[in-house]
């Protein structure tokens, strides 16, 4: 008889964990209340990215005269300008999401894999109720249960949402008018993604940041090249400025900081970090501990403290990022039904930042080289220098690599550039097989590339 695997959501890491498990012969039903993909798909990673798509495309019109490109309209006047039509791009946005959805439901229902439209909950270790949207309920019995339930934009009594001026991230898609005036609070990943879209879609930001400087989380290099190009572009950067309150009337919206200074927009993003979505889901019931603030304690093979209950994605607050909650899914079906496992390693998770320029980055930082956390060899080469980079008018950026002394194994990097998310994988594959620098330096580059850039500081990291 086949194992009986139900998920409790269709995110990435409900619905990757599902395609391991009908793999490998289990059973597998998945309960989802908002539709398969989850926020990753619906109203997080494809929107956003895809917002930020036509904004890259925004800035690099804006930068077409330097290149020699201009635009004239019939008569053969010069175009003075260029505009967003926002209700046409967030309806393409909208649209490519759903379709991605679909895409993901056709994969599973080819996989064999049930999916129940409806709400789960945990009735013990064993057991899931699914209170499914017509009305129904379901017992389900399970051999393996992987609550992969996600997390939802967290908001305060002082900044509530109202889905039309004051806005959280999964609800910028429904605006139609191009904000005149438009405040960001929060200068975490998610805050300065918008803020760096939405300024490049030509509209004036402010972004409300309580830190010293924009992405406290990233390279201080990184976030330092962001926060000058952003200001250089119009951006008004509040920095150590604590938001106290949001508050709408009519159509003004009004931030007050803790220092009693106001700032007022026509809208305003709510960019506060991600509470888990664990609560009344009979968790801790069934014998799973929660950490601080409702978020499932997971070891790195995806276990809780249940016996035969797995956890996945921004519900564990591991790493809040979709590539991580697919392989914490993966890993706990690999693991639950005894194939080939590794667990889980965040050094070796590349992550981006879909800011303008974008900030890649993968295993270990200059922040744990300087603490003392681990011995490396660094080198940052400009991008400045960068024969196709002068090509493409690229101004800001750099290479930053991170290698261990002696051994000359790459354990680190930093791109910071148009299109890092793609540049950052040879550096990615360099710290996953614990490449040398004179390895990634030895691989053949295309000339004139900007990733002969990351070759060149391997090549400086060469030691006799």
């Amino acid at each position: 008889m086949s194992e009986r695997v139900v998920i409790i959501g269709g995110g990435p890491g409900g619905y990757e964990a599902a395609h391991v498990a009908a793999q490998l012969g289990a059973e597998v039903t998945i309960v989802d209340s908002d539709g398969v993909g989850g926020s990753a798909v619906l109203t997080d990673c494809v929107p956003s990215k895809t917002l930020i798509a036509t904004a890259e495309v925004m800035s690099d019109l804006a930068g077409a005269a330097e290149l020699g490109v201009e635009f004239h309209d019939a008569e053969g006047d010069a175009a003075t300008g260029i505009r967003v039509d926002l209700g046409k791009v967030n309806a393409r946005v909208k649209q490519l999401a759903a379709d991605q959805s679909a895409d993901i439901g056709r994969r599973l229902t080819r996989d064999g894999v049930t999916v129940l439209r409806g709400r789960g909950s945990l009735a013990g270790a064993d057991r899931v109720v699914a209170q499914l949207d017509d009305g129904t309920e379901q017992m389900l019995r399970a051999d393996a249960v992987l609550v992969a339930t996600g997390a939802s934009p967290r908001t305060l009594p002082s900044a509530q949402p109202d889905g039309e001026r004051i806005l959280t991230w999964e609800q910028v898609y429904d605006l139609t008018e191009v904000p005149t005036e438009l405040i960001v609070v929060g200068s975490g990943v998610t805050g300065a993604e918008f803020a760096s879209a939405y300024l490049n879609l030509g509209i004036p930001v402010t972004l409300v940041s309580s830190r010293d400087r924009v992405l406290p989380g990233e390279d201080a290099d990184a976030a330092t090249v962001l926060e000058d190009v952003l200001t250089r572009r119009g951006m008004t950067v509040l920095s150590r400025s604590r938001m106290e309150s949001v508050t709408r009337d009519g159509d003004v919206v009004t931030v007050t900081l803790t220092d009693g200074r106001t700032v007022q927009g026509s809208h305003c993003i709510l960019a506060l970090g991600s509470v888990p979505n664990t609560a009344d889901m009979g968790l801790e019931e069934a014998g799973v501990v929660l950490k601080d603030g409702g978020f499932v304690n997971v070891d790195r093979v995806s276990r809780t403290s249940a016996r035969g209950v797995y956890a996945a994605g921004d519900c564990t607050g591991v790493l809040m990022l979709a590539s991580v909650a697919a392989m914490q899914g993966r890993i706990a079906m690999w693991h639950f039904l005894g194939d080939t496992v590794h667990p889980l390693d965040l050094k070796k998770v590349s992550s981006n930042v879909f800011t303008a320029p974008e900030i890649a980055t993968v295993g270990w930082s200059q922040q744990a080289v300087e603490s003392g956390e681990m011995q490396a060899e660094i080198v940052t080469l400009p991008l400045s220098g960068n024969p196709r980079a002068k090509m493409q008018g690229v101004h800001d950026g750099f290479v930053k690599l991170l290698c261990r002394p002696g051994t000359g194994i790459v354990v680190g990097g930093v791109v910071v550039a148009p299109r890092a998310s793609e540049l950052i994988h040879p550096v990615s594959l360099a710290v996953a097989e614990s490449l040398t620098a004179d390895q990634l330096a030895q691989a053949f580059t295309v000339y004139p590339s900007v990733s002969g850039s990351i070759a060149e500081a391997a090549r400086r990291l060469h030691r006799i």
